[in-house]
């Protein structure tokens, strides 16, 4: 995983999370991305300028709704891929009127539980 990848512990702010669901662009690069998707098909699912494109995924990622990660690409470089980080998104509000945002996330194998693990020791380092 990538070093702005989504651990299941990454709680979203409430206002971050508005922000990006109340933006058109971002719910629909969010449907596309049931499966991991490249940059370049997310421009041609989603009919989103290039420069647009990279300003929502930095949204959706700051709202911790998005995953990305790099892959190595056989012919040299590497290819960075995005998904839906989360099953479900719930708002609430309590009985003092405060709202609160719950985010479930799919469970984690063990691989990717250890990966998030070493991403974190080598952020600390």
């Amino acid at each position: 995983m990538g070093d702005n990848s989504v651990s299941s512990e990454d709680t979203p702010t409430l206002q971050d999370v508005l922000d990006a669901l109340d933006d058109p662009e971002c719910r629909a690069i969010l449907r596309e991305t049931l499966e991991p998707m490249t940059a370049n098909e997310l421009i041609d699912a989603c009919d989103i300028p290039k420069s647009t494109l990279y300003r929502k995924l930095e949204l959706l990622r700051s709202a911790s709704l998005l995953e990305e990660w790099d892959t190595i690409n056989p012919g040299g470089g590497r290819v960075t891929h995005y998904e839906r980080s989360f099953d479900d998104v719930t708002i609430s509000m309590n009985d003092t009127g405060e709202f609160s945002v719950r985010v479930e996330r799919p469970p984690q194998s063990t691989d990717e539980r250890l990966v998030d693990i070493w991403s974190m020791m080598g952020d600390e380092v």
